[in-house]
């Protein structure tokens, strides 16, 4: 999703506090390397040259000498005895494993191995979820799956320059992009997913480039497959020629963030194949319902996933909101969402270790979109930051499942818990508290206190532990005006002066929880100086210190 599938805009886990294990030590990489910094769009606090994300994975594959990456491979078989998963069977390699971990996209070992999954929408009376449908419709018909997007990079040429023309669409198509940006304008819809460099992210759910005919022929024959995705890369190039024609010929197709791929769509400008936002879905030892996302009644948190043994069972974090795509439209969900820092987050809530861990089978985990979910809830499980949490539990499971000698069904999720704490490289929070970054020097011995006393756990996410100042970026700058409370958890500030930034007034967000404290304090109307980064796309300052 964050390379390969174009998604340089992510959503979710942006919090100082949710930035840890694989996704924050990314995180901070990414702001080492990509020239230009991370501030151009107003969907994500993160966008990024694909390239550039890519080469950090890259990077760290090459620095792990054990690690075997072998590429072009697609599996054909896996390997089974009984209710044992022994390996993987692909073109030119046949892999034995003692414990398999499935990662693909569409969560095709699954369906290879027999494994029992879902695909497609559960009834309220499956899992008594309040969103869920009370009998089947048009809708669930139509699209079993939300819609995917085949993701293209634009760029703009400047002022005056002729960008080669972006192919029509062959043959009489009608036009269903006409109301795209209707409500945001040309430039709002451009920025959504601003890049560095005067690119554009196109991953526009409105009347764009999601693509959901038929969706339910990526299960089906591999020549089902190929005439979806031929389908959906077609949509997203016509969608390309739309905004061509309509904003100018400055727009064109950028040049190269993605490797060509010979005699098949997708490459140069446009990714290597869709995003997509849900695949099969395992039918594990425990799954995850909508009511397990929401927060707990009177407070901003979910509830914490307890086993039978009284011990939690959070292995990852996640906080975006629930998030559906369907050609058709929206459909009601219940709200998960909070302001905090000056605008809207989601709430936190946790990915249960047994939801990675098959029902029936032995030898096998899953890691991405293909968990133990139900429709409903996927649509927050399913964002890369959460995801990447769940591949680095897996993989640690599954090291300690061979050092053990068991099966992952009898790992004890305290031994997980333990190792993605205290992790050497890339520590990872499992319990949500919104006021504990990973900088904080308590940030271990509060997690660890939380595991051991979930009784304890607080209902608005915060532990008592001292806010902790932390000195601004190297990058950050320095501002100061008259700071205005529009409301609550809405301020602007107002800076003097007939510059750049004069006007209008700025929005202030932070995703630091010392400085959320402290905008909450201030006094409207009166003198601030702060620094941090400004963002023209979102018209906003994301504050990092507050001069005292």
């Amino acid at each position: 999703m964050l390379t390969t599938a174009g998604v340089s805009a992510p959503d979710g886990n942006e919090l100082a506090a949710w930035q840890t294990g694989i996704w924050g030590a990314w995180v901070q990489e990414l702001q080492r390397r990509q020239p230009g910094g991370l501030d151009h769009g107003w969907v994500s606090f993160f966008t990024y040259d694909p390239q550039v994300g890519a080469a950090i994975f890259a990077d760290w594959v090459a620095e792990l000498p054990q690690l075997q990456w072998i590429a072009g491979q697609i599996p054909l078989e896996v390997l089974r005895q009984d209710t044992q998963i022994t390996g993987v069977r692909c073109h030119n390699y046949t892999i034995h494993a003692q414990v398999v971990i499935d990662g693909t996209e569409l969560g095709d070992l699954l369906a290879l191995g027999e494994v029992p999954h879902r695909w497609g929408w559960e009834l309220q009376s499956t899992f008594e979820e309040p969103s869920a449908p009370v009998t089947p419709n048009d809708l669930t018909a139509r699209y079993p799956v939300q819609a995917p997007t085949w993701v293209v990079v634009m760029q703009d040429y400047g002022e005056g320059a002729m960008a080669p023309e972006i192919p029509p669409p062959l043959g009489d198509r009608p036009e269903p992009f006409t109301r795209a940006w209707e409500g945001y304008g040309a430039e709002s819809f451009l920025n959504y997913g601003r890049l560095p460099g005067d690119r554009f992210m196109i991953n526009w759910p409105i009347q764009g480039n999601d693509y959901g005919e038929g969706v339910g022929r990526l299960i089906g024959a591999a020549s089902e497959r190929a005439a979806f995705l031929q389908e959906s890369w077609l949509h997203t190039q016509h969608f390309a020629h739309f905004i061509q024609t309509q904003l100018g010929r400055r727009y064109g197709l950028a040049e190269s963030p993605f490797p060509q791929v010979p005699d098949a769509p997708g490459g140069g400008a446009y990714a290597l194949h869709p995003y997509y936002r849900e695949s099969r879905r395992l039918q594990g030892l425990t799954t995850i319902r909508e009511q397990d996302l929401l927060p707990l009644p009177g407070g901003q948190v979910a509830a914490l996933p307890i086993n039978d043994q009284g011990r939690i069972e959070a292995i990852a974090i996640g906080n975006y909101a629930n998030d559906h795509h369907y050609p058709s439209g929206d459909i009601p969900l219940q709200p998960k969402s909070i302001r905090w820092g000056g605008r809207w987050t989601g709430t936190p809530f946790t990915i249960p270790w047994r939801s990675l861990v098959p029902r029936t089978v032995n030898g096998l985990l899953v890691c991405e979109k293909n968990i133990s979910v139900s429709h409903i809830a996927n649509g927050a499980t399913r964002l890369q930051p959460v995801v990447l949490g769940i591949g680095q539990a897996a993989g640690m499971a599954a090291a300690l499942c061979i050092e053990q000698g068991c099966q992952p069904r009898d790992l004890a999720v305290q031994d997980i818990q333990a190792a993605l704490l205290e992790d050497a490289i890339a520590p990872a929070a499992v319990v949500p508290l919104l006021n504990l970054p990973p900088d904080h020097p308590d940030w271990h011995a509060w997690q660890s206190y939380y595991l051991a006393h979930p009784d304890q756990y607080p209902l608005d996410g915060y532990c008592p532990a001292p806010l902790v100042f932390a000195p601004p970026s190297a990058t950050a700058q320095r501002f100061s005006g008259t700071f205005q409370r529009q409301s609550l958890q809405n301020y602007t500030l107002t800076i003097p002066g007939g510059g750049a930034l004069t006007s209008p007034p700025w929005s202030l967000v932070t995703l630091r929880p010392e400085v959320d404290q402290q905008l909450q304090t201030l006094a409207d109307q009166q003198s601030l100086s702060l620094w941090g980064r400004y963002n023209q796309s979102g018209n906003w300052l994301l504050v990092e210190a507050i001069d005292s």
